[in-house]
């Protein structure tokens, strides 16, 4: 069983497993002639014992890598940012393309890119608070409510750029969702707080905001904005960089080629974030999924959100996902730069924002569901969340939503699943007004229509029970097409 895991490191898994494996090195050479014999058996003897040398000295340096990362720290050539300054609402990604440190000479040796990038990486700790399951309530001991606990997951970024008050950071929307507190190592080892300015879903990217004024001034000394790639003309077999905080452990770098330049991985996934292990390249007819950079440059888990960098030193991908299974080696996965680059500069121009307090949280009033590929493609149905209920004098009522619509989109935001509005919903308070796009069944296809909604207070527990027991009486409804939804999420 093969699934694609998403790389950012959770502290609580126990069950990682550590491979290592050394490839073996083959010499070819010309026959030595009776003369030089001996020469060549004491050759092949010092080249065996070199070859041991390496291969322990590859395991000392895994050993130590962790220990120094904790008991040491990082050195950064300081690098100046001026020629990178823009405003919010320029292209930063271009103005970064086109810095000083971009290199048109030729490629760079691995250590020199290293070297260059690592100012531009960075550490992301993501903070949250999930239910658990109440282990004894399952046999008739201690309260039925749920129970809570804190976890803690780390990934990784890519500086792109800052405007006038913040840096602002690029990585996987799965590093930063459901995040309570975010907080960025620079470097310098420097730790601060961040906030989230955008996310996307659909595409796994997210932007974050480091306000300016918390940076110190000799770690603003010490980062610089990543030079931005070309991911159109990568081409198979080329060697290419990747850099992430494997494990949590801090930054690290590896090495590989470009294995595939337009793979499509399968984007139908379980919650638990694996996939059947689909692939295909993209000049199928197939496109219901998103086209990667595959590489067989390790990418751990803490790599998500982090750099593949072609020989220039330039970002062409951003890690994301690899293939998991006892029978793969060497299937990572890197979102191209060049095929999201319109959809990062509209996060980078995003409003900031932070969580609000639950009970001032911003509501819709609808019961959903999440509509399934299978449903898709059985009763070709639209992408998004399937409105089974709207809550009397709710802001759906309000604004002329019906059961039967299916949401596609909030604020912008596009909405394949309920657990994606109900994180973006914990940004918004109660009475701003957002736009919204549902899909309208009308004769067996949709119309797209959007609707302006002010979004209500917090549904209180008891209306909510109420709601629940009315339609588990009123046994499940029916989508446009005669299929059947059933298990609708609370009311949110």
């Amino acid at each position: 069983m093969m699934d694609y895991r998403n790389n950012y490191n959770n502290e609580n898994e126990t069950n990682n497993e550590n491979m290592m494996a050394a490839e073996q090195n083959s010499f070819n050479g010309k026959k030595p002639s009776s003369k030089n014999k001996k020469a060549a058996k004491l050759a092949k003897k010092i080249g065996a014992i070199a070859l041991s040398a390496v291969l322990f000295g590859g395991v000392a340096g895994g050993t130590f890598q962790a220990v120094n990362h904790f008991a040491g720290s990082t050195t950064a050539t300081a690098t100046t940012t001026t020629a990178q300054q823009t405003t919010s609402n320029s292209s930063l990604l271009k103005a970064a393309a086109t810095s000083s440190s971009s290199t048109s000479t030729g490629t760079m040796d691995v250590s020199t890119i290293a070297k260059n990038a690592m100012p531009s990486i960075v550490s992301i700790t993501n903070q949250s608070v999930q239910e658990v399951q109440n282990y004894f309530s399952m046999f008739g001991y201690g309260a039925q409510t749920p129970q809570t606990e804190e976890t803690t997951s780390c990934g990784s970024g890519i500086i792109i750029g800052k405007n006038d008050t913040e840096l602002l950071i690029v990585t996987n929307n799965h590093v930063v969702e459901d995040a309570d507190t975010l907080s960025v190592s620079f470097v310098n080892n420097q730790v601060c707080k961040a906030n989230i300015k955008g996310t996307d879903a659909d595409n796994d990217l997210a932007v974050i905001a480091v306000p300016l004024s918390e940076i110190p001034d000799d770690t603003m000394s010490s980062i610089a904005v990543a030079t931005m790639g070309d991911s159109d003309s990568v081409e198979v077999g080329e060697q290419v960089v990747a850099i992430g905080n494997a494990l949590g452990y801090g930054q690290s770098v590896t090495t590989g080629i470009i294995s595939a330049a337009n793979r499509v991985i399968d984007s139908d996934s379980s919650s638990d974030g694996s996939s059947d292990g689909t692939t295909a390249d993209t000049s199928s007819t197939d496109t219901t999924g998103k086209t990667y950079l595959q590489t067989d440059a390790a990418i751990n888990p803490g790599n998500s959100g982090g750099a593949l960098l072609n020989m220039n030193g330039e970002v062409i991908g951003i890690n994301s996902a690899k293939l998991a299974s006892t029978e793969v080696e060497g299937m990572g996965y890197a979102i191209p730069v060049s095929r999201v680059s319109d959809i990062i500069e509209n996060l980078m121009n995003e409003q900031t924002r932070t969580k609000v307090a639950a009970e001032d949280q911003g509501t819709i009033g609808i019961k959903c569901l999440d509509v399934s590929s299978q449903i898709q493609q059985a009763y070709n149905m639209p992408a998004g969340i399937y409105i089974s209920e709207v809550t009397s004098g709710g802001a759906a009522e309000n604004a002329g939503l019906k059961s039967g619509y299916v949401l596609t989109s909030f604020d912008g935001h596009s909405i394949t699943s309920t657990s994606e509005l109900k994180s973006l919903l914990q940004y918004y308070s109660a009475g701003e007004t957002v736009e919204v796009e549902v899909q309208v069944p009308d004769n067996g296809s949709y119309e797209t229509k959007t609707f302006s909604l002010t979004l209500g207070t917090s549904i209180s527990s008891s209306d909510d029970q109420q709601s629940d027991s009315q339609q588990n009486a009123g046994s499940s409804r029916s989508a446009e097409g005669g299929n059947t939804l059933t298990s609708a999420t609370p009311s949110i």
